[in-house]
């Protein structure tokens, strides 16, 4: 069985090349992009979250729903892979096993749940980037689908991690675990939104 900290070297090996920066984070002087953002993360369940984590890329952006909906999962991406990098240490300090109250069986299953949506943003990202001016409208829409479906499996994954949870007492692993993977479900479900906004303005996808 793989050993967690492969599993973190290879979320750090795999990941690292496909997130290079959109951009540098800046102060956007143009507030048409910063407002088409803003605009566009009215429409997410996390707005304010949305706002803020996606306005460093205003310049980038601009008014382009591509752009920040790649943006937008290319951030999911960041703070999916932190956890789960933060779940390996976790399992690997916990490895003596459970101490009765089932949380060490649920972080380790959070752990590969986890692991699994990172691996689904992750080819969401790749295949947002492979989205070009020059595909047909049924390449893009064959894309996008794939990347709805992989966001939308990826959100399932951290909702599993979480409600692995339910049934554990309460204790620092618990909150820990669920406090850190409820935010990166919050970006997930973002960057998901955004997809679909994207999706449906530009090529009429439900």
């Amino acid at each position: 069985m793989t050993t967690p900290l492969i599993f973190t070297l290879l979320f750090f090996a795999s990941t690292f090349s496909l997130l290079t920066p959109i951009a540098t984070a800046t102060t956007a002087e143009d507030s048409g992009d910063t407002d088409f953002i803003r605009t566009s993360c009215n429409t997410t369940l996390y707005p304010d979250l949305c706002f803020s984590s996606l306005s460093r890329y205003a310049c980038v952006v601009q008014q382009s729903s591509s752009h920040l909906a790649r943006a937008a999962v290319a951030v999911a991406l960041t703070k999916a892979r932190r956890a789960a990098a933060h779940l390996s240490r976790e399992v690997s300090t916990n490895s003596a096993g459970d101490d009765g109250s089932g949380a060490f069986s649920a972080l380790r299953d959070c752990f590969e749940n986890l692991g699994d949506a990172v691996n689904e943003i992750r080819g969401s990202l790749k295949q947002m980037r492979r989205l070009g001016p020059e595909l047909d409208s049924g390449s893009v829409r064959f894309g996008l689908s794939n990347v709805q479906t992989w966001m939308s499996a990826a959100l399932t994954d951290e909702e599993t991690c979480t409600e692995g949870f339910e049934g554990v007492a309460e204790g620092t692993v618990k909150t820990d675990v669920c406090d850190r993977v409820t935010v990166v479900k919050k970006f997930t479900s973002n960057a998901l939104a955004l997809v679909n906004s994207f999706a449906s303005k530009e090529i009429g996808m439900p």
